[in-house]
C-alpha cells in the first residue's frame, strides 16, 4: 500500500491528460467506409487543420488499437499498394468503378434510359460496344457499324442479284403472258383468263423465276434502316454527351444539324444514284415501268423533309449509300459475279415510245378496261344468282297447265325477251 500511495502524485498529471483527450476527441478523424466515395473536398479540407493541430497523445499514452502491430525502431512502415498523393494533388476515390462512367468520364446509355433489349436498344449498345470497349470516335463506331450490318446482309443480298440476274433474262417474256392475262380479264370468257394465268404461271414454275422475290431484299433491309435510324434519333434527342464532340470535320456535333447542308445534299445525290442504278435489285430505272419512273423524283421529294434531321443518322445514311454503290460496281466485274454465280446482266428492254406521260396514260386505259371487265363479270354472277334464288318466272307462250278451251280471260302476251325478265 506504501507503493500504491508512493505513486499516486505521479498518475495524477496522466489521468488528467486522458481526461482532457477525452473531452477534445479522437486524435484521428473518422474516414468513409468503402465503397460511399471519398469525402466531401470542403470537410477533407476543414478537418486537416484540425488534425494537424491536435496535440499530441500525453506522455506515456498508448496509440489506439488499429489491427496491426506498429513497425519496430528502424523498420519501414507497411506497404498500403497505393502511393500517397503529391502535394496538391487530389486524393484518388474511393468506391467509384471505371466501368459506371466508361471511357474518359461518358455516361452510358443505360444510365439514359437507352439500350433496352429490342432491336433499337441491340444497336445502340452494339454501337456503344464500338466506342467504349473498341475505342472508336462516335463517329467511327456509326461508319463501322453500318458496315458491319451490311456485311451480315451480303449473302441476302447476293441471293437478291441472282434472283434478278435471272428475272431480267426472263423479263420480256414474262411482260407478254402478263399483257395477254389483262387481255383475258377485260373480256366476259373466263376459259381464256383460266388459260392465260395457267401459262404465266407454269412459264415461272419452268424457270424458277417468281417477280416477288425481288422484295425480299427490300423487306429485310427496311427494318435495318429503321432500327438504326430510330436508335441514333434517341441517342441525339437524350443527348447522349459524347455524341456531342463525337463528329468530325464541319460537324463536330453529332446531335445537331448540318449548318451548311452539305450531309442532305450528299444523301439526296446518292440516294437518287442507287435507285437509278439499281444498286438493291440489280435491275437498272431504264424500261422498268412507270413505277421506277417516279422513284427517282421520291429524294427530291424527302429533302426539306430530312434537312434537320441530326448528322449521326446522316452519317449512317451516307455509309449505307457509298456500301451500296461500292457492291454495285464490284458486282459489275465479271470474275467477281462469276465467283458468286451470279447470271450476267441481261440487256434492258427498249423503252416504250411515248416517254412517261405515253406510258402513264397507256396504263391508266389499260387499269380502267380490266375494272370495267372485273364489274361485267360482277354483275353476271349476280345476276345468276338472283335467278337461282328468286321465284319462277314465266318464259312460254302457253301455259300447258290452264284448262283447254276454257272460259276465261286470254293469258297476257309472252315477253319478247324471256331471258332478261330471268336474269333481273
Amino acid at each position: 500500500m506504501m507503493a500504491a500511495a508512493a505513486a499516486a502524485p505521479r498518475l495524477r498529471p496522466l489521468l488528467r491528460a486522458l481526461r482532457a483527450q477525452t473531452l477534445r476527441g479522437p486524435l484521428w478523424p473518422r474516414r468513409p467506409p468503402l465503397g460511399l466515395g471519398p469525402a466531401p473536398r470542403a470537410l477533407a479540407t476543414a478537418s486537416a487543420p484540425a488534425a494537424s493541430l491536435a496535440p499530441p497523445a500525453a506522455v506515456g499514452q498508448s496509440p489506439p488499437s488499429t489491427g496491426q502491430a506498429p513497425p519496430a525502431v528502424g523498420q519501414s512502415p507497411p506497404s498500403t499498394g497505393q502511393a500517397p498523393p503529391a502535394v496538391g494533388q487530389e486524393p484518388p476515390a474511393v468506391g467509384l468503378d471505371p466501368a459506371a462512367v466508361g471511357l474518359e468520364g461518358e455516361v452510358r446509355l443505360e444510365d439514359l434510359g437507352l439500350g433496352a433489349f429490342t432491336p433499337v436498344g441491340l444497336v445502340q449498345n452494339f454501337l456503344q460496344f464500338l466506342h467504349l470497349d473498341v475505342g472508336l470516335p462516335w463517329w467511327g463506331a456509326i461508319a463501322v457499324g453500318t458496315l458491319g450490318a451490311r456485311l451480315a446482309l451480303l449473302p441476302l443480298l447476293v441471293r437478291g442479284q441472282r434472283q434478278a440476274a435471272r428475272l431480267a433474262a426472263h423479263l420480256p417474256q414474262l411482260q407478254l403472258l402478263s399483257q395477254r392475262l389483262a387481255e383475258a380479264r377485260r373480256g366476259s370468257d373466263q376459259f381464256q383468263v383460266a388459260r392465260a394465268y395457267s401459262e404465266l404461271a407454269a412459264y415461272q414454275k419452268r424457270h424458277d423465276v417468281n417477280p416477288l422475290r425481288g422484295f425480299l431484299v427490300p423487306l429485310v433491309q427496311t427494318p435495318l434502316f429503321v432500327s438504326f435510324f430510330l436508335a441514333l434519333q434517341k441517342m441525339a434527342a437524350a443527348p447522349v454527351p459524347g455524341l456531342q464532340r463525337g463528329g468530325v470535320a464541319w460537324f463536330p456535333d453529332l446531335t445537331t444539324s448540318d449548318p451548311y447542308y452539305v450531309l442532305p445534299l450528299l444523301v439526296t445525290a446518292s440516294t437518287w444514284l442507287v435507285l437509278e442504278v439499281g444498286a438493291e435489285t440489280g435491275v437498272a430505272s431504264p424500261g422498268a415501268g412507270a413505277v421506277r419512273q417516279l422513284l427517282r423524283l421520291l429524294p427530291l421529294l424527302f429533302l426539306p423533309f430530312i434537312l434537320h434531321f441530326p448528322t449521326a443518322v446522316f452519317t449512317y445514311w451516307l455509309t449505307s449509300n457509298a456500301f451500296s454503290l461500292a457492291q454495285t460496281g464490284l458486282l459489275r466485274v465479271p470474275a467477281v459475279r462469276a465467283r458468286l454465280r451470279v447470271p450476267p446482266p441481261a440487256a434492258p428492254p427498249p423503252p416504250r415510245p411515248g416517254g412517261l406521260l405515253g406510258r402513264l396514260r397507256q396504263e391508266w386505259r389499260e387499269a380502267q378496261a380490266a375494272q370495267r371487265g372485273e364489274e361485267r363479270q360482277r354483275r353476271l354472277r349476280q345476276h345468276l344468282d338472283m335467278a337461282a334464288k328468286g321465284p319462277l318466272r314465266q318464259t312460254f307462250a302457253h301455259n300447258p297447265l290452264a284448262p283447254p278451251g276454257g272460259a276465261g280471260p286470254a293469258p297476257p302476251a309472252p315477253p319478247k325477251r324471256p331471258w332478261k325478265e330471268t336474269l333481273g
